[in-house]
């Protein structure tokens, strides 16, 4: 073997290890706590999301969907998997929040989206609401390479499972 061809071999060996160890820098960077939610302190007054501030009933689906889309950030999964993994997670939260508006007068009527302008119904404004905020916190953890909530049994800290509604006994 020639100089010319070991020099070329050891070249390309090291132009792919560097390729390679460049694929998953992550590890050697550290989150930043300026974008990263901290789940070690409780929320703090005006820090929930504007739609959890108008309606009380999207707090506690925004904090499920903000805690389970952290917990599977890491996942190699696309971000709208995630996300949407994220939003089955909370479908308690969400079944009971749809429940509370259905409840109110009026829930049942379409009206045009705030948003879009396209008519909708507010349960079709809360699965719009969970899915985008889902896939914001995904993004929003990957981005700054946020560390998970804790856990306990394989659920996040922290989310709320409300308690069954009252059902009638079978007649």
């Amino acid at each position: 073997m020639t100089r010319t061809s070991v020099a070329t071999a050891l070249v390309a060996v090291l132009t792919g290890a560097m390729a390679l160890s460049a694929c998953d820098r992550r590890h050697d960077l550290a989150a930043n706590p300026k974008v990263c939610a901290d789940f070690k302190t409780s929320a703090k007054p005006g820090t929930a999301s504007p739609a959890a501030t108008l309606d009380p009933g999207a707090a506690p689906v925004d904090e499920c969907v903000r805690r389970w889309a952290y917990a599977l950030a890491p996942s190699h999964d696309p971000a709208g998997a995630v996300a949407q993994a994220s939003v089955v997670a909370c479908m308690t939260q969400l079944a009971r929040w749809n429940r509370q508006t259905l409840a109110q007068p009026g829930s049942d009527l379409q009206a045009d989206s705030l948003t879009t302008g396209q008519p909708t119904t507010p349960l079709a404004e809360h699965s719009t609401y969970t899915a985008g905020r889902a896939l914001f916190y995904v993004v929003q953890a990957r981005a700054g390479l946020c560390a998970a909530p804790p856990m306990t049994n394989g659920v996040p800290d922290g989310i709320s499972v409300p308690p069954s509604e009252p059902t009638s006994p079978p007649a």
